[in-house]
């Protein structure tokens, strides 16, 4: 018969099924930090989709931007400035389609008279 006091300890010996699943195959404990240079790279997508937003394609370029920035940051990246950036440029491609559209009626840029 065991009393509260044995029953909340275990032994030593025993070991938890992640932690003899993590023993057998290495690859399973580097999971999260192998998301990392994925969001890192999201982060440096979303930044170069939102300044390329601004000048062609913002109404699909606008979007992707907001949306790899907003995972990149979810996922932990290092490179957080970057992702921030490519948010606010995709919110610009946005704003610029809205001035666009209700300026002349057209969605893209167009230069002269």
């Amino acid at each position: 018969m065991t009393t509260l006091s044995e029953a909340g300890t275990t032994s030593p010996t025993t070991t938890s099924p992640a932690t003899a699943t993590e023993a057998k195959d290495p690859r399973r404990s580097t999971a999260r930090p192998r998301l990392r240079p994925q969001a890192d790279g999201m982060a440096v997508a979303s930044f170069i989709l939102g300044l390329l937003g601004t000048l062609v394609l913002n109404i699909l370029l606008g979007p992707c931007a907001l949306v790899l920035g907003g995972l990149s940051l979810a996922r932990g990246t290092t490179r957080r400035g970057r992702a921030l950036l490519g948010i606010t440029l995709g919110a610009v491609d946005l704003l610029l389609l809205a001035l666009l559209t209700s300026a002349d009626g057209t969605l893209s840029w167009h230069i002269g008279g």
